[in-house]
């Protein structure tokens, strides 16, 4: 138990000293939006492109992991959905964004910083494909269902149109194809620019933690913590545990490799239902807790799940 909790201290003790940093005003809090534009905007494209450039790729594309990680994303979804419309009695949109904040992880920003920390570099070729497919698919499933169920959608036509263009207009996966497209052809460094992307990949753990921790200091718990606490926890319990029923117990994935997609699916929610949210206008507060409820969570559970994983 002590080496698991020497694992995960570095990283959330990064998130607080952001909290901290920005709480005591001894970091602007404007500045961590910047922060947090650096690293997905340009530190993990780099990491991405250079990761997959560098690794067998394709060896690591490995459909018993993908597979589950996704069957147990979309099933939270849907659980979360079901539970505003019967339990909080949300309306529709309202429901979507709440079964959404349940559902999209933080892949970049928590994930591969934990993922980094707890199996090393050698789990990052499994990691990154599931982060190449993880905003084209979640994010095109929340926009459609949105879309559907919302009285004021738009066309299916119009809405899949806007899915791509956000997907397509995303850095990580621009880092994502050229990544792919240096593995296919073999690309080969030179000294300079392996230093390059090295540094700027070496940027991506310290840089997005403390940025999340001040990104924090945004949200307050509001009256709608109760829906929120309930979407952590279909994040953070549900997703994992279909993924291990699934990997292990179905498909019988080694756990040594089945523990990289089942410790990602345990990781808090990502921004991004933030700004599914505040798209849409539906369930923004309960989507701001969620990102509040299931960080502080995630240290526990996060360390609930190393200790499965390793037994």
């Amino acid at each position: 138990m002590l080496s698991i909790l020497a694992v995960i201290a570095p990283i959330f003790a990064l998130i607080c000293l952001g909290y901290l940093a920005v709480h005591f005003r001894m970091f602007p809090a404007d500045g961590i939006r910047s922060l947090i534009g650096f690293v997905n905007n340009f530190a993990t494209p780099c990491l991405l492109f250079y990761s997959i450039t560098t690794s067998d790729f394709r060896a690591a594309f490995n459909i018993g992991i993908i597979a589950p990680y996704y069957i147990g994303a979309i099933v939270c979804f849907v659980v979360g959905i079901v539970v505003a419309r019967k339990v909080f009695k949300n309306r529709p949109g309202e429901s979507v964004s709440v079964g959404f904040s349940g559902t999209f992880t933080n892949t970049v920003l928590v994930g591969l910083p934990v993922m980094a920390r707890a199996y090393g570099d050698g789990a990052l070729p499994v990691v990154l494909s599931i982060v190449g497919l993880h905003g084209a698919i979640l994010l095109t499933v929340g926009m459609v269902t949105m879309e559907i169920v919302r009285r004021d959608g738009q066309s299916l036509g119009k809405t899949l149109v806007v899915a791509i263009r956000r997907v397509i207009s995303n850095p990580l996966i621009w880092g994502i194809a050229a990544g792919l497209i240096g593995s296919t052809i073999g690309l080969q460094f030179i000294e300079p620019a392996e230093a390059f992307f090295i540094m700027m990949s070496s940027a991506v753990v310290p840089v997005a933690l403390f940025g999340i921790g001040g990104a924090l200091t945004e949200f307050k718990l509001s009256e709608n913590w109760k829906q929120a606490l309930c979407a952590s926890l279909i994040k953070l319990l549900i997703h994992p545990a279909i993924a291990y029923a699934l990997m292990i117990w179905v498909l019988h994935v080694p756990v040594e490799i089945a523990r990289y997609g089942i410790l990602l699916s345990a990781m808090p929610a990502g921004i991004n239902i933030y700004v599914f949210a505040t798209y849409y206008d539906r369930g923004v507060s309960v989507a701001a807790n969620t990102l509040l409820i299931s960080t502080v969570i995630s240290a526990l559970t996060i360390t609930g799940w190393l200790y499965v994983l390793s037994l």
